[in-house]
This record gives C-alpha cells, structure tokens and sequence, in this order.
C-alpha cells in the first residue's frame, strides 16, 4: 500500500496548539504487568502526584487494568471530583503516544483521531495499548468513535503544532524502519498535512539526548509556544555529550520558518543537571522541554536542582504568561520518559 491508496479525508480541518483548547489530561496507572514492575511502590507514587496536582486544574482520566487501594485513595483525596477512572488493559503508562490526537473540524468541533501504536518501533510490547483510544469510545469517555488511521504508526510525543498550520518533527523517529520505512519523507509530508491539516512539516535532523528510546522524539527537544516561539533544549557545558547535538540543533532551528514563512523567536531552556540510573550508570532523559500546557496553566518536570528547576519555570512563565507548575518527574525518568510523555489531554468538548 502507498500514500495515494490511502482514503481521501475531508477538508477544513485543524490540529490545534496543545494549550489552545480547555481540556482534561488522560493517564494511564503503573501496574505490575507494566514496566514499572520493579519499581511500582514509587510509580504509583509518583502517578499519584501528577494526578493530584493535575486534577486542582482540569478534569483527569485514569485508565487502569483493574482497580487497586492506591486509586480507592486517590478518589478521597483532593480534586477527587475532577477524577474518573476506567479500566482499561494497558501494557505501559505512555499515554501521550496512544491517546487520541484531537483536531478541530470546519464547524468547530473537535474530533479525535486514532493513529497506530507499535511500542516505539517494534521495541516493546503494545498490543494493549494501541486498544485504548478505541477502548475510552466504547466505554463512553469518547462519545464519538474515533477516526481510524491505525494503518499509520504516528505517536503523539513525535509531533507538535503551533495551532496555525505548521508541525514540527523529527526526521529519525517518523522514518525509523520499523514505523514508516517504506514511505519517503515527502510521502509522509504530503500525509500529514492532509490528515492534520497542517500546511507545513518541519523536520528536524538533530538533538538526540541520551536515555530516550523512541528515536529522538521531538517533545523532548523543542516545543511551539505563543507568540511564534520555540523553546527549545540547550546546553552551555561544552564537555557535555549533548552540546554538539543540541548546537546543531539550536543551528538548524534558526532556519526554519512557520507556515506564514515567518522565522521563529528561539528561547531556551537550561539542561538539568545530569542524572543518572544508580544501578546501571546511565544517564536519563532529564529535559524541561516535556512540559505539559493546558489553556490555563503549564505543568512542568522538575528534577530536584531548585536553582535550575527555577529558571526553566521562569522561562516557560514568561513565554506563555500563565501559572507553572512544577511535578516532580525523577521516576518518570527511569523508565525513558517525562511528564509530557506520561499525560495526553483531550479536549472537553470531545468528551
């Protein structure tokens, strides 16, 4: 099968900025068949505090296989009536690279669509998960079936619009072999533009950081943001293994333009200090760029440095002119991923 098999899709339709729409966050609960088995004690922890902090701002959905003591507490506890909790099977917590990706259609509604999931390229297990955005259809949090595109591996963490017709990717990840190999980088633009409705795909050839397995998402690199702003990861250390990759990447940013053909106000982030896995001795994925922005608020990972914690927050405060949250994600980290990764939100108008 090739791109021009692939059915028509309607026209008049948008992929709308992450912080454009008042929305509730979807999460998935760590459990023992999931890769947090070893840690769990502590994910559910952790889980439990994203939800919390989650939930005094927007309504929160927890998918989980079956219900458990941690989630019985979590229904007491506070904003426990912005909480709702499904079972769902899941293999992993992941939900940004399953969740519906919502856009915006001609008339103003907002439509989910449900792309194909397979665990980063073949790496993991995902037949559980690539179920779920089906699965929240058919126990009524999606009221409307989800547009089926699971013939296309797209994962939510992989792209990012700036509400305005320009998307922003990576070229390692859309073109890994074991995700769309066989079509080339202008077949997936083409793709992309008609089913998300973007006019512009930017593809991003640098800034791979270390302890991220899905091939260089770009949630973890650089993120749009109000006023035609990128902020993006940087490093100042030149000793550091990232500072070649990432000055590539600042490099090849300064070129891009968005959809209008305007060039894009760069602001960046401070690296975290490093942190590293105490009984392997590598190093995780610590980035401030996997932010999670909500219309009326950012919640963004926070690695225990206050000093540099700080700064990011006052960097993104001032992009986006909102409150920022800070969440610990130091667990996240151990199994790949951040706070962005772990949350997809879904657009109250579609539930």
């Amino acid at each position: 099968m090739t791109m021009n098999k692939l059915p028509e899709t309607p026209l008049h339709r948008r992929m709308p900025a992450e912080w454009e729409l008042p929305s509730a966050v979807l999460l998935a609960w760590p459990h023992a068949g999931s890769d947090w088995a070893d840690r769990l004690e502590s994910a559910v922890a952790s889980y439990t505090a994203i939800a919390e902090t989650i939930a005094r701002y927007t309504k929160v959905i927890i998918v989980v296989p079956k219900e458990d003591s941690a989630l019985s507490a979590l229904r007491q506890g506070s904003g426990h009536d912005n909480i709702t909790i499904v079972e769902i099977p899941t293999n992993d917590t992941w939900t940004r690279d399953y969740g519906p990706i919502s856009l915006v259609c001609g008339d103003n509604s907002v439509k989910a669509l449900n792309f194909g999931f397979n665990g980063w390229g073949l790496k993991y297990a995902a037949n559980l998960d690539n179920q779920v955005t089906d699965r929240l259809h058919e126990c009524g949090i999606l009221p409307t079936p989800p547009e089926n595109h699971l013939n296309f591996i797209l994962e939510g963490g992989s792209i990012e619009s700036d509400g305005n017709g320009t998307l922003l990717t990576t070229t390692r990840c859309l073109t890994s072999p074991n995700r769309n190999g066989s079509y080339t980088v202008e077949q997936i633009t083409q793709y992309l533009c008609r089913e998300l409705g973007v006019s512009k795909v930017l593809w991003l050839d640098h800034g791979a950081i270390e302890g991220d397995d899905t091939d260089g998402h770009i949630d973890t690199i650089a993120r749009f943001a109000p006023g035609n702003v990128i902020l993006y990861a940087g490093c100042s250390d030149t000793a550091d293994e990232h500072y070649a990759e990432l000055e590539s990447m600042r490099s090849q940013l300064q070129t891009f333009t968005n959809a209008d053909g305007q060039k894009f106000n760069l602001v960046e982030l401070p690296q975290p200090k490093p942190i590293y896995d105490e009984s392997t001795g590598r190093r995780l994925a610590a980035t401030y760029a996997n932010f999670l922005a909500l219309n009326n608020v950012v919640f963004m990972p926070t690695y225990g440095d206050m000093m540099t914690d700080r700064l990011a927050a006052m960097t993104i405060e001032s992009v986006f002119e909102r409150p920022v949250v800070g969440i610990d994600a130091r667990e996240l980290i151990y199994q790949n991923g951040s706070l962005h990764c772990a949350t997809m939100q879904i657009p109250l108008t579609l539930l």
